[in-house]
């Protein structure tokens, strides 16, 4: 029998004993064992703090959601690997979709997170707080990575989604994981596991898992640690009264099952889309993963006078489902996850129906296809009718894991609120409803006991994400039965596993710490004019003060014929009796433009873009006849992914102070510039080529390839003649639609990939030589490059094509070049 192994302290090890069996939930064979018996858990857990939290701390928030990205591509190119595992848990390929490619989507969606973070390893949230009157003793809160682990206990329904929608914000936080699925799945988290510690992306004890029950998880765990759990309420009550939680005062959060219901509008009756809409829905979230979610819809509130409509309708929706291997296209709805599972769900839906009634459905009679349903963990979809759901509470307070739905009626939106209630608080509610004074009475009304709430209508049929579906942009979770915790939610999720601290100092000090500019802090003096400097080299608190320039009459009168903005403080002196003006006012807008003007460097250089204004504050009148100057300083970095043709850059934020005559401030704004990176290769032209040639001998061995250094240098010749347009009798090998894509990287800062095959050159052999010696070679490549410049010179609006990246300009094949040759120079270290 197959042991499941557990990946602890950098390797794969087998627990003792036998564990718990797991069984193929659709033909009841055996699958293997999980164990964790003889594991050291404390050790485990204190692995993780170290090995996988002292780099993961030290990453960047933009290198922590690379991280994620890069994981999230990894994984899904491998996605179908995981299918056929899948089915044996009993899910379909719609609900294996959701739990692996759902699980992937948490990673990507994490990781585009990394762009509203500072490009550094902490947080800084929200403004400044000044704590004096003069301005020199001020706070800000920054959050940092917890210094512990993130315990995740996690139920069996979603063995890959379940892990991943936790670790994605764990990780982004700086935080390692330790995972304890839950046995009768856990053959798949394992599975995923070992692929991704295979893929070597995530750095060593930020993942680790333990297959198979503990029950000493948690008698260790620390101040710095973050549990979290999803599963029944029953057990995730247990857990949270554990002594160790409370006497570490270990934040818990628990995602437990709840009895969530779904509201049909009055105006919602037969005939109209929202009605159709509601019936598909409930279907929908009876049977997907055969009902086993803790999203689904287990109250089915409707009006009064509905129910039968109701009742109807969704047994016509219910008789569409084929029940049997998940396998098969024809299925619609699987197995439970186990045998025990049947047996619960049984005795839970015989107690609710003991005031409710069974309407349809047989407990014991289920017809399957492709599968022997007495060897599998399959049951029939039950829908339950409770005509008393006031009096009446076991539908409110039992929940039946599996598809399983009860009706109940309602009189007036009150009613139908306080009936939601009674689930004494659940992940998410609905309304399906096309009068928005009737959804706004219920999402206010009902908003105090649910985590989400959708309102469903016919216009965002076509794009909503449904009742069950949690998101990772917004919060998973729910008061009361729920579990009273939070998941995901953006950047809330993963404030989560963070620690804030308010910090207290000086603006100067303050401005060092945070990596943001504050107020009143000291300024940092620039060698030259900031808009001069790459992204890299700019530092928060670099600033420039400018000249000054007199604002003139003419000056606003021309600003108001220009822009059509006449508003009578620039125009009609005559109308400023009773405002607040003394004089002609200067615009607003000219005052921002004339401060542009001001600080603006006109040569070219890195900064590329004005990319935006954040804020602008206008405190003070500036008159006719008054002088004003700005002050610049870079108030914050953030860093931004390559996209397109353009060079990397990053965005800077620029703090604009406008001062008048007498010093006195009168505008602020925060302005943004997209400034370019420096490329991290070597400059090339016609001298550095040169100074590198001379270093290259006969005796230069390359650190890959077959090439000589006579090959190297009559290969660079050759690529540049081809620039100049000497020869183009060749055909573009990078197939159209593509072409746009792959010219990309001409642009970007990524080293040529090593060993690469040209399409022109033959493969797996050197090209025939053509020079007598490499010195000579060296002579012909300065004589080609010369003849590429003086090309370029007398045409330079010239195109020629290359084999990969095809039509190209001068300018990009300087980007080429430079590439070019720091790659083989590289080659031959001739760049040391």
């Amino acid at each position: 029998m197959k042991i499941l192994e557990s990946y602890i302290n950098g390797k794969w090890v087998s627990g003792s004993g036998e564990g718990l069996v797991m069984h193929d939930a659709v033909t009841g064979e055996v699958i293997g064992h999980a164990t964790t018996g003889g594991l050291d858990i404390p050790e485990v857990l204190q692995y993780g703090r170290t090995k996988g939290g002292e780099v993961l701390r030290k990453m960047t928030f933009q290198e922590r959601g690379n991280m994620l990205k890069k994981l999230a591509l990894y994984l899904t190119k491998r996605k179908e690997d995981f299918y056929e595992l899948s089915y044996r848990t009993g899910a379909t390929r719609v609900d294996s979709w959701i739990d692996i490619e759902g699980g992937f989507g948490n990673l990507f969606a994490n990781a585009s997170l990394r762009k509203l973070f500072p490009n550094q390893p902490y947080h800084v949230e929200g403004d400044p707080v000044d704590l004096s009157r003069g301005g020199r003793f001020m706070a800000h809160h920054i959050l940092v990575p917890k210094r512990g682990v993130a315990v995740h206990i996690n139920a069996f329904n979603f063995p890959i989604w379940g892990m991943l929608e936790k670790c994605a914000v764990n990780w982004m936080a700086g935080m390692p994981a330790v995972v304890l699925p839950a046995p009768q799945t856990s053959y798949l988290t394992e599975a995923v596991v070992r692929v991704i510690v295979d893929s070597g992306i995530l750095p060593e004890g930020a993942l680790q898992l333990l297959s198979g029950m503990t029950k000493n998880i948690l008698d260790t765990v620390a101040s710095q640690d973050v549990v979290t759990f999803t599963g029944s309420a029953h057990t995730g009550r247990l857990l949270k009264a554990h002594p160790r939680l409370i006497e570490e005062s270990v934040p818990f959060t628990m995602e437990a099952d709840s009895l969530n219901a779904s509201v049909l509008g009055k105006d919602a009756v037969p005939g109209t889309p929202e009605f159709d809409l509601f019936i598909k829905e409930v279907r929908k979230e009876m049977t997907v993963k055969s009902g086993q979610k803790c999203t689904a819809i287990r109250r089915i509130i409707v009006p009064a006078d509905l129910v039968e409509d109701v009742q109807i309708a969704l047994g016509k929706q219910l008789d569409k489902v084929t029940i049997g291997d998940p396998r098969l296209k024809e299925v619609r709805m699987g197995a439970l996850a186990s045998k025990q599972q049947v047996e619960s769900f049984r005795n839970n839906v015989s107690k609710i129906a003991k005031t409710a009634q069974l309407v349809y459905g047989d407990l014991d009679k289920i017809e399957t296809v492709g599968a022997d349903a007495q060897k599998g963990a399959f049951v029939a979809p039950i829908l339950l009718r409770e005509d008393y759901p006031f009096k009446n509470t076991e539908a409110h307070v039992i929940e039946a894991f599996g598809p399983v739905s009860t009706i109940m009626p309602y009189d007036t939106l009150d009613d139908a609120i306080a009936l939601t209630h009674m689930g004494k608080g659940s992940l998410v509610s609905s309304i399906f409803t096309y009068d928005d004074k009737i959804a706004k009475e219920f999402v206010v009304g009902a908003a105090s006991h649910h985590g989400r709430i959708l309102v469903g209508n016919r216009e965002n049929a076509k794009q909503s994400t449904g009742h069950g579906s949690p998101l990772p942009m917004l919060t998973h979770g729910g008061p009361g039965r729920a579990g009273g915790g939070e998941e995901m939610g953006g950047i809330r999720g993963i404030k989560h596993y963070m620690q804030r601290c308010a910090v207290q100092g000086t603006p100067t000090t303050l401005t060092e710490v945070t990596g943001i500019y504050q107020a009143n802090s000291a300024y940092k003096p620039a060698d030259k004019h900031p808009f001069a400097y790459h992204w890299e080299d700019i530092e928060p608190g670099m600033s420039l003060k400018t000249h000054k320039r007199t604002v003139t009459d003419t000056d606003i009168i021309n600003f108001a014929n220009l822009t059509w903005d006449h508003f009578y403080a620039h125009t009609d002196i005559t109308s400023l009796g009773g405002s607040i003006f003394e004089k002609r006012t200067a615009h607003g807008y000219f005052i921002l433009a004339a401060a542009a003007g001001l600080f603006v460097y006109p040569n070219k250089g890195p900064v590329a873009a004005n990319y935006g204004l954040e804020e602008c504050r206008f405190l003070r009148p500036i008159y006719h006849n008054d002088t004003v100057y700005v002050r610049l300083t870079c108030k914050q970095k953030i860093d931004r992914d390559h996209r397109g043709k353009e060079l990397p850059s990053g965005i800077v934020k620029w703090f604009v102070e406008v001062f008048d005559q007498e010093d006195e401030l009168a505008a602020i704004a925060t302005i943004l510039t997209m400034v370019q990176k420096k490329s991290p290769f070597e400059q090339v032209d016609r001298s550095n080529i040169e100074g590198y040639l001379a270093k290259l001998t006969e005796n230069s061995k390359p650190k890959w390839g077959m090439m000589t250094p006579q090959h190297m240098v009559e290969h660079l010749e050759y690529t540049i003649r081809i620039g100049l347009g000497e020869i183009q009798d060749f055909d573009i090998a990078t197939p159209e639609d593509k072409l746009e894509k792959v010219q990309e990287m001409i642009y970007n800062h990524r080293p040529m990939p090593k060993e690469h095959n040209h399409p022109l050159l033959k493969k797996g052999t050197l090209e025939d030589l053509k020079h007598e010696n490499l010195s000579a070679a060296k002579d012909k490549l300065l004589e080609a490059y010369d003849e590429f410049e003086t090309y370029f010179k007398e045409n330079p609006e010239a195109i020629t094509k290359n084999a990969v990246f095809g039509d190209m300009n001068k300018f990009e094949w300087n980007l080429l070049n430079s590439k070019h040759f720091n790659h083989h120079f590289e080659q031959f270290g001739i760049l040391e």
